[in-house]
This record gives C-alpha cells, structure tokens and sequence, in this order.
C-alpha cells in the first residue's frame, strides 16, 4: 500500500528555524547579567590624562610611596610600617585634600601587598592616586 501526501518529493525549505539563535542570545545576555558587577572597579582611582588636565600637578605636592620586594615601605623616602603610613596620609590629607599619590611597586612585589597599600589610600581618602611603571624594553630578536 502506498502512502499518498500532498507534498512534492523535492521542496525547498524556505523558512530559517529561530529557535537556536533565540537561546544563543538568552544564554550571552545571561553571561552578561552576571559578569557585568564583577567588572566594576571598587576603587575611585584618577588616572592621569593629558587629554583632559585642566591643571598640571605640582610634582612638590605629589607624595611617593615606594615597595621593594622584600616589602620594604618607603614614604618620599623614609622608610615606614603599614601604620605608620596610614597616618601619615591621613595628616597629609587633613592638611591638603587634593594630595597626590604614586606608588611605585617593585616588579616582584605579591599582589596582596600593592592591594593593602591600595586600601590604605582608600581608608584615608586618597582620591588621586597613580602607579609608576617603566615602558617595557623591546625584545632582542
């Protein structure tokens, strides 16, 4: 017996199925939703700019907090504890709010040491904060 239906043995299927794209979108705006809060940074850090200096810093008024690798701290070149630059920035900052800071962090340095200088700025403050870092030289071939 032979089955009979109303369509041709050699038709084009003219409709694209959106069914997969939908749930590839879903899933990246899902991945998205969730790493978006991860991203956002947790400290207010101002990154000096050219582009937008209105005013130049007095490199006079700039204060230098130096780590070596053997977490050795110096502040403009007097070696201090953890404490002890906690206070110092924060008679810094009561005498002028717009202090400026650079770190300099030695190339080894744990990252845990350059993040609790980091929250020491935070806890007092500190707003204009930068790193200094050397160019990188370029590779002999």
């Amino acid at each position: 017996m032979r089955r009979y239906s109303s369509r041709q043995s050699l038709q084009t299927l003219s409709e694209i199925n959106v069914t997969p794209l939908l749930d590839l979108a879903f899933v990246l705006l899902i991945i998205f939703m969730i790493t978006t809060p991860l991203i956002e940074n947790s400290l207010d850090l101002v990154v000096p700019s050219s582009s937008t200096a209105k005013v130049s810093v007095n490199p006079s008024e700039v204060v230098t907090i130096s780590i070596d690798k053997n977490d050795l701290m110096k502040f403009n070149g007097d070696t201090v504890t953890a404490s002890d630059l906690e206070s110092r920035l924060a008679a810094l900052r009561a005498q002028n709010p717009a202090t400026a800071v650079v770190v300099r962090p030695h190339k080894d340095l744990a990252v845990q040491r350059f993040v609790s200088v980091m929250d020491i700025l935070q806890r007092t403050g500190i707003t204009k904060v930068g790193v200094m870092t050397h160019p990188e030289e370029p590779a002999a071939l």
